[in-house]
């Protein structure tokens, strides 16, 4: 790697080489991958790394590589993921002086952990960590910004993690069944198979979080429920952790009625992204108008995501990149 800075050194040293191993990576590649991130150089000598670079990208350097360490000494793995995550989140440096008891407490602080039956969830960005801290905290929490960004992920891992806990006795997941500009035609089938389609990222979510026979049972039991917006009328939503995902696609009476079925002990999140609505031309946006209107009333959050944000394959965040600055130019 050729850098253009002058070059000094910082050297880390790590007692266990097993433990190091695992924090470099098949054939190094997480260090490659800390490497393109902060454009430093990166050598490994024995127990030793050696930094090299300049003083800010090595400061972040040596922070990522002690929390991910750390992450290997509580027992835990290192993936790619959590590499990426170490990149995107503000850490603050964790210098090899520190005692071990409050290095891991220093961990604790910065990491956000959310517990489904069958993964545990980080968030990746700090507008993902302050999102989640809002869902935790808030009853009813907005959630605005681009495809990719993990608005939806992160909040049905949230209801999941709660309904675990017993916080809720109920998870409903809905959509507005609005095509994408597209016209589907009629769809055969029972009411559920009809719209199964609209929902089925709902779906996916919750198979990531809910072994699939316990999701099965659920879903029977109606303790799991995923409808259309539509079918949440004239319903009072008690001890639910409800989630309206695409709200972008909600006209302003359909996100009045959906925010208004709020009962005692519920948590409500509404995700959406302001660029891609897909109602007919004329119609309002109940996203916008519920941005609008509730921006400055107490106990409801607000958090919004950035191209920035995204944690699908970095060329979706090129993407919106480009159609942001595009749209900026017309």
């Amino acid at each position: 790697m050729t850098l253009d800075h002058p070059l000094t050194e910082v050297v880390l040293e790590f007692p266990d080489n097993r433990l190091l191993i695992d924090l470099c990576g098949p054939y190094d590649s997480h260090l490659t991958a800390v490497e393109k991130a902060l454009e430093v150089q990166i050598v490994r000598r024995g127990n030793v790394l050696s930094i090299l670079g300049d003083e800010a990208s090595q400061s972040r350097a040596s922070s990522a590589l002690h929390a991910l360490y750390l992450r290997l000494e509580s027992g835990k793995e290192v993936n790619p993921t959590d590499v990426d995550r170490e990149m995107r989140m503000g850490i603050s440096e964790i210098t090899p002086e520190t005692r071990a008891g409050d290095q891991l407490e220093m961990l604790r602080g910065n990491g956000i952990e959310i517990k489904t039956r069958k993964k545990l969830v980080e968030p990746r960005t700090d507008a993902q960590k302050s999102y989640v801290q809002s869902l935790f905290q808030n009853e009813m929490a907005f959630g605005i910004g681009p495809a990719g960004t993990g608005k939806t992920y992160l909040a049905v891992a949230v209801g999941v993690s709660m309904f675990i806990s017993g916080q809720v006795d109920r998870i409903i997941l809905c959509r507005p069944a609005v095509e994408a500009g597209e016209r589907l035609g009629f769809l055969p089938g029972t009411q559920e198979e009809k719209v199964d389609p609209y929902m089925q990222p709902l779906y996916d979510a919750l198979n990531d979080f809910l072994p699939g026979k316990q999701l099965a049972k659920l879903k029977e039991e109606k303790t799991i429920e995923i409808a259309p917006l539509a079918f949440m009328r004239g319903r009072t939503l008690s001890r639910a952790f409800v989630v309206l995902d695409e709200a972008q696609n909600a006209t302003s009476m359909q996100m009045k009625m959906f925010l208004t079925r709020l009962g005692e002990g519920s948590r409500m999140v509404i995700t959406g992204d302001r660029t891609q609505v897909d109602l007919p031309r004329g119609v309002a946006s109940g996203l916008a108008d519920a941005e609008r209107l509730l921006k400055s009333v107490p106990k409801i959050s607000f958090n919004y995501f950035t191209s920035k944000d995204v944690v699908r394959h970095p060329l979706v965040a090129a993407v919106i990149e480009a159609y942001e600055a595009d749209t900026k130019i017309s």
